[in-house]
């Protein structure tokens, strides 16, 4: 064995650094977009945000506005101020296109008053709600730090979690109380609303709620099922909690009626989880009898190229300026990997709605089969390519906010050869669901021959998978009088 060189040709795929950015950019959400240009704003400072109306720009927009006019070109070669202000002017001026306020507003006027559409407003947190209530009311303040100590306890449900001898520990510092007392105030925040937070479980938060109900017939019976026979209301044994209470199923179901009213998890409507949002990215709306498809222009800041340190570099000789012209083209990078993400998202959103127009007229139960596949060979790109733009993704509809995967579905077959979309079939699963008879609901097998009846071909275990998935409950479980 000796060392020698041997020269080899070979072929072999390599990723450049502008097409890993590119791809990367792809699979981010608007909101995570919104992160990643900040920060690359933030270490590069060839960039600038492009807030400056009928400034011009060394590179052209990073978001394309689809015109709704047939005369409309993406591919103009007009200045990006004019193309952006165009595009504008021929979105609003379709009498039946109404943009949504916050989706056209600049950054910085939504950064600078810090209002607009209601979606963006702060959830009010459960203890702040508590303690504003608290110190409303006519407490000493050796109750108030009490509560303080209660409502610092909460879990996000509103359940009280700390134990009694934690709520005297973190009170002793001021004052020393006992038991008798953590119990007299807890019992206070209990009324306050929500009713029933600072409970310790479920059957005693259930419980304080309907004391409230003190004129209802049918709360004596309630506190009587809630005390004794929560386990048999979760299983909807209603004929063993009859006998067992020696009540009729009319006064039972009454009493159940009650409870239902009731939340099981009072402080969950202020949690943090209900602030989320999302941004779409696209809008679609029918426009003289064509459904239109347009990229949200207030989804992202629009970055551009500093002008003046461009300049400056100009002026520079070959060697000089080594390090700005290597962040000058990585900002040229940044733009055009911008420009290629939102032309994708924009076919493949132009896919979805010429597929999907029957889901737009009519409904979910109108979804077509649509599999990642036949986008790739509309838009002449790779399947991965299409899920990265599938992913996170949103499309307003008139119909609401769906994300880009909820339009792809499998197919079923229907009597007639055709296919059936999944989402359509689960669609009418819930229909009927929701039109069945109170005291006898369909069954999986009674749903499957009903739509053999409708020509679409479903079996049992398939109908069990679909109202699984859409959390509706077996029949036994459905099963209530009328």
């Amino acid at each position: 064995m000796k060392p020698s060189l041997q020269l080899r040709i070979g072929q072999q795929l390599t990723l450049t650094p502008q097409l890993k950015q590119a791809i990367r950019l792809l699979t981010l959400s608007t909101l995570e977009l919104q992160t990643e240009l900040a920060q690359a704003l933030e270490s590069n400072p060839m960039l600038e945000w492009d807030d400056v109306e009928g400034a011009g720009s060394e590179s052209e927009s990073a978001a394309e506005i689809e015109s709704v006019t047939p005369e409309a070109s993406s591919d103009s070669d007009s200045p990006e101020a004019a193309a952006e202000a165009a595009a504008e002017e021929d979105w609003r001026d379709q009498a039946d296109f109404e943009m949504p306020e916050y989706a056209s507003g600049s950054r910085n006027d939504q950064d600078d008053d810090g209002q607009g559409d209601s979606r963006f407003a702060a959830v009010p947190d459960l203890g702040d709600h508590l303690l504003w209530q608290l110190h409303l009311s006519h407490l000493s303040a050796r109750d108030l730090a009490i509560a303080h100590a209660i409502v610092e306890g909460l879990d996000d449900d509103g359940y009280l979690t700390e134990a009694d001898e934690a709520i005297i520990a973190a009170v002793a510092p001021e004052y020393r109380i006992d038991a008798d007392e953590v119990a007299a105030v807890r019992h206070f925040v209990q009324q306050l609303d929500p009713v029933g937070v600072a409970s310790r479980d479920l059957r005693e938060c259930l419980s304080v709620q309907l004391f409230q109900y003190e004129d209802h017939p049918a709360q004596s019976l309630a506190l009587r099922v809630v005390a004794t026979h929560l386990e048999l209301l979760a299983r909807q044994d209603r004929a063993r909690m009859a006998r067992d209470l020696d009540v009729s199923e009319a006064q039972l179901e009454a009493a159940i009626a009650l409870i239902r009213n009731l939340s099981p998890k009072p402080g969950s409507r202020f949690s943090a989880m209900t602030a989320e949002h999302v941004v779409p990215d696209v809008y679609v709306q029918k426009i003289r009898g064509h459904w239109e498809v347009g990229l949200n222009p207030g989804a992202a800041p629009k970055l551009r190229v500093n002008d003046h340190y461009a300049s400056l570099l100009r002026q520079c000789g070959r060697d000089e300026g080594a390090a700005l012209k290597g962040q000058l083209q990585e900002a040229r990078w940044l733009l055009k990997s911008l420009e290629q993400r939102d032309q994708t998202v924009l076919k493949v959103a132009r896919v979805i709605v010429d597929r999907q127009e029957a889901f737009l007229e009519r409904g979910a139960e109108a979804m077509r089969p649509l599999v990642l596949r036949e986008v790739a060979e509309e838009i002449g790109m790779h399947e991965s390519t299409v899920s990265r733009v599938t992913t996170r993704k949103y499309m307003h509809t008139p119909r609401g906010t769906f994300e880009f995967k909820y339009f792809f579905s499998s197919h079923v077959s229907t009597r007639d050869g055709g296919e059936a979309s999944s989402t359509a079939i689960q669609a009418m699963i819930k229909k009927l669901v929701d039109d069945e008879p109170a005291q006898k609901p369909l069954s999986d097998s009674s749903i499957s021959e009903l739509l053999k009846r409708r020509g679409i071909l479903v079996a049992r275990r398939t109908v069990a998978k679909y109202r699984e998935a859409l959390r509706i409950p077996s029949s036994n479980e459905r099963v209530r009088s009328g």
